[in-house]
């Protein structure tokens, strides 16, 4: 196994610190980071800052280009049921199940719990936010009858706008 990385095992605000600094400076000048971290009492090579900044750019750049489709995709067709992150969220405890099954003992069981119970919660506020939505709807379509009723709409004409507030196909 490889040694731990030295940026790894920076304090916080060094590590977040630097982090900056990259992402400032376009993933150059490691040689002035050396020097600065030298300076504030880290001895950490220019190779080695370099061997960081490399993956730190591949993540950014990755999740740069989700970023972007995801934007892209809600734009493209708009999710006003939560579809897409149900899906997500489903993705992700697949995922994790996965990783569970495979690498067992080797992974941090912890947090493998606490992201479950994150998502089980992110799930439950989910369907807590859809019955109110379908609840809203209902009651404006109810309240949108007897108004067209009133007003001395037929049937049809009432059925087909109280489909068209639900959202519901002919």
């Amino acid at each position: 196994m490889p040694p731990r990385s030295k940026v790894a095992g920076l304090p916080p605000e060094v590590k977040a610190w630097l982090d900056q600094a990259l992402v400032e400076n376009n993933f150059s000048g490691y040689e002035v980071l050396s020097d600065e971290l030298a300076e504030r009492g880290y001895s950490i090579g220019k190779s080695a800052l370099h061997s960081y900044g490399q993956g730190f750019e591949e993540r950014l750049s990755a999740l740069k280009v989700a970023s972007e489709q995801a934007r892209a995709v809600v734009a493209a067709a708009p999710d006003e049921e939560g579809a897409v992150n149900e899906a997500l969220m489903r993705l992700v405890q697949e995922h994790l199940f996965k990783l569970l099954m495979t690498e067992g003992s080797q992974m941090d069981l912890p947090k493998v719990a606490k992201a479950v119970a994150e998502l089980g919660r992110a799930s439950v506020v989910q369907k807590k936010w859809q019955a109110e939505v379908r609840a809203k709807a209902e009651a404006a379509a109810s309240q949108v009858e007897k108004i067209a009723k009133k007003g001395g709409l037929d049937a049809d004409t009432v059925a087909e706008i109280r489909r068209e507030i639900l959202g519901v196909a002919a």
